[in-house]
């Protein structure tokens, strides 16, 4: 989730599930690596090619490459993989909503609340 979240940006989303991994027992050090856009170098070896997957899912815009996704069928099967899809899905559609209220909330305001600062930039359209 952190992997995905980290791409589309979303910083309610990226509370949110940088509090429930903590919960389950991700370390500080993997939390600030994820936070950061990098994987892990601990990531265990059956999960690593599910979030390398899941980063280049979010980086194409939910277009990954053929190559990507055969890769992931001959890694999971198809079961498991229509999961993952199924999540990431889930996960830009919240990343997609937190940023979009937080548009929303920027432009009801006048600015004076809503987006961050840095991501004023946003807001010429």
């Amino acid at each position: 989730m952190l992997v995905v979240t980290e791409v589309n940006g979303c910083r309610y989303c990226s509370y949110y599930h940088a509090s429930s991994a903590l919960a389950v027992g991700v370390t500080q050090q993997e939390l600030v690596e994820l936070l950061k856009g990098a994987i892990p170098a601990g990531t265990p070896p059956e999960e690593l090619p599910a979030l390398v997957y899941a980063q280049h899912w979010a980086e194409t815009g939910t277009s990954p490459d053929s190559k990507a996704v055969r890769r992931l069928m001959v890694t999971y099967g198809q079961q498991k993989v229509n999961a993952i899809h199924i999540i990431l899905r889930m996960i830009r559609l919240g990343n997609l909503l937190g940023n979009t209220g937080d548009y929303i909330l920027y432009r009801l305001t006048f600015g004076m609340l809503g987006l961050r600062r840095d991501e004023t930039r946003y807001a010429t359209v």
